[in-house]
């Protein structure tokens, strides 16, 4: 039954190597050829990498000073906010803007790694490392926390190129960061302390710096791109993707007020995270789809899935995928795994595929095709460290 304290998606801006925008990944998913995943194999070699399309920047970012100070994982982020703004017919309202409220998941920025590697050389030769990496770290790198950009800039540059200036929280933590921004947003729609909310993250995997964060854990795959499911029978591994996306969510009331195009309902959404013993995960999973069924039917449904490849929790989530029972697409293979940004990408795609009353076709043989309508999406995320979640796309 509907509720004037619903929270309804009424902004999609969705950046990553497909392209910007809903009508260029709906065309990507559904081409009559079949999906043709969009990689460079060479660049980063042996490590596959999906590259983010080329961006006109100034049709959202229209100050190259501003454009100048950003490093890309800033740009594309920004980006993909005015996108969202555009979408939700938002844009340049100056008294919606006024009390926007923004949540923001983000990493710690980039890193400057021609400094990193000049240290690490000098360390390499010096007779007294620790002194010499105290003068270094305080002469060469960036005067932050991270000793990298703050995470907390894209959130700023949002506020100054888009005129976001309601309340602004910037969380951390990988793919749950991502979940609980959405979470959250939601939750302060249903407790009336807000009603218009830009939600999202963005990632830059075009890095030698942060290819090397999972590698040092031998996470990434290497080799000719395989697709998520197939990846693990070669022993699984993540292959990164440059993504950015946000979301415009608000109170059902405040949309209907102002006439906005409601494009789907965020019915139901949870998050936990486990020590990733096994069956931990599924044990989490488990309680949030019992807790979704108890009130709404997932008759007509299909998954949505964040699966990273990571072997440990990729093989555990495709078995409890398979008993749901349930069609399944894996959004890596469109986009390569994004980690913060991942789950509202996710949300993103099951609101194109629900509004359009159908599931896109399979994006690798281990899914299967779903030639009922579409009623509702399953979403999920199971992180490759830590963090499950899962969410109910629903009609409005």
């Amino acid at each position: 039954m509907a509720n004037d304290r619903d929270a309804l998606i009424t902004g999609i801006g969705l950046v990553s190597c497909l392209g910007e925008g809903d009508d260029a990944h709906w065309a990507a998913l559904t081409r009559a050829a079949g999906f043709q995943p969009v990689v460079d194999e060479t660049r980063f070699a042996p490590y596959p990498v999906h590259p983010v399309a080329a961006l006109e920047l100034d049709k959202q970012i229209p100050k190259r000073g501003d454009q100048r100070q950003m490093e890309a994982w800033q740009r594309i982020g920004t980006y993909a906010a005015g996108l969202a703004l555009d979408s939700a017919g938002v844009k340049g309202d100056t008294e919606l803007l006024s009390r926007m409220n923004m949540i923001v998941a983000a990493a710690g920025g980039e890193r400057d790694t021609a400094a990193d590697e000049s240290i690490l050389s000098a360390l390499a030769t010096s007779d007294d490392p620790g002194a010499l990496l105290n003068q270094r770290l305080m002469s060469d790198l960036r005067p932050t926390m991270f000793l990298a950009q703050l995470s907390n800039l894209l959130a700023g540059n949002i506020s100054i190129v888009h005129g976001v200036v309601g309340s602004s929280r910037t969380f951390m933590g990988e793919e749950a960061a991502g979940a609980d921004a959405v979470r959250i947003a939601c939750a302060r729609i249903a407790a009336g302390q807000g009603d218009l909310f830009l939600v999202g993250g963005s990632y830059n995997a075009e890095r030698p710096d942060i290819l090397m964060l999972p590698e040092l854990d031998r996470a990434l795959w290497q080799g000719a791109w395989q697709p998520v499911w197939a990846r693990q029978a070669g022993g699984g591994g993540l292959v990164l993707g440059s993504l950015a996306c946000f979301l415009v969510i608000e109170s059902r009331a405040h949309a209907i007020a102002r006439g906005a195009r409601a494009r789907a309902h965020i019915a139901a959404i949870a998050t936990d995270r486990c020590m990733r013993r096994p069956g931990q995960a599924t044990a989490n999973a488990a309680r949030q789809l019992a807790g979704i069924q108890a009130n709404h039917d997932l008759a007509g449904a299909a998954v949505v899935s964040g699966a990273t490849g990571a072997p440990a929790p990729t093989g555990e989530e495709s078995v409890f995928l398979r008993d749901l029972g349930l069609p399944v697409r894996a959004i890596a293979n469109a986009f390569g795994h994004g980690l913060e940004p991942t789950v509202p990408a996710a949300l993103a795609v099951a609101t194109l595929a629900l509004e359009r009353g159908t599931l896109f076709p399979p994006l690798e043989e281990a899914e299967a095709p779903m030639a009922d309508p579409l009623r509702s999406v399953l979403v999920t995320s199971w992180g490759a460290w830590r963090g499950e979640a899962m969410a109910l796309v629903a009609p409005v």
